[in-house]
């Protein structure tokens, strides 16, 4: 008896190409990253994924990258957690105006997927402009190049960024350099727009139009 094929249709072509550009955005901090599926209402789909993987049991350091998008259909429930690859080799095959992705089969489970940041209960406590952001970003980019020339070794590169990442910015209000980071790669930074940032416990989230980015 053969499984039974998880379908999620988001209504519009754009739609699956919104994704598709967000996974590669995704696939530039994490190559061999993925991506979790989550159907937490009807008509709703959230997308999450790691930027930057964190460390201990509670995965201090953990920043995510997160949008919701409205769907057509899911299946009720749904929470996959799938690989960039399986993603996109899923979307390639798509033709001209195909709104329905099919969801890869096999499933991973990477430490960062069992952290859900908290729904409710955040606190703004302040907003950041784009330009500043970048500035952030742009300088952890250079100090990691700076810090890790060719043929670093891999536990030294991962320290290195860590503690780039890690370290909080000069802003005001200050915030982990690695949510600009996410911010930056994935594309949710618009020039003249600003980031509002907001606490709930140990999180803090970064958020514009396009999407947000928490730490953890």
């Amino acid at each position: 008896m053969s499984a039974v094929v998880e379908q999620i249709d988001f209504g519009d072509p754009r739609a699956l190409t919104d994704l598709s550009t967000f996974v590669g955005r995704a696939r530039v901090a994490a190559p061999d990253g993925a991506v979790r599926l989550q159907a937490p209402v009807p008509g709703v789909l959230v997308v999450t994924v790691a930027v930057l993987e964190g460390a201990g049991l509670l995965g201090e350091g953990t920043v995510l990258g997160l949008r919701a998008v409205p769907v057509r259909a899911a299946p009720a429930g749904i929470d996959a957690t799938v690989t960039f690859a399986s993603v996109n080799d899923r979307l390639a095959r798509h033709g001209v105006g195909e709104t329905t992705l099919r969801v890869p089969p096999t499933r991973v489970s990477p430490p960062w997927a069992g952290l859900t940041p908290p729904r409710e209960g955040w606190e703004r406590v302040g907003s950041l402009e784009a330009a500043d952001l970048t500035s952030v970003a742009e300088q952890g980019i250079a100090a990691i190049a700076e810090g890790a020339p060719e043929g670093s070794g891999g536990a030294a590169v991962t320290a290195l960024r860590r503690r780039v990442w890690g370290a909080m910015s000069e802003t005001v209000p200050p915030i982990r350099a690695g949510l600009a980071f996410g911010a930056h790669v994935l594309g949710f930074l618009r020039e003249g727009e600003a980031a509002t940032v907001a606490t709930c416990g140990r999180w803090t989230r970064l958020s514009t139009s396009r999407g947000h980015v928490l730490v953890r």
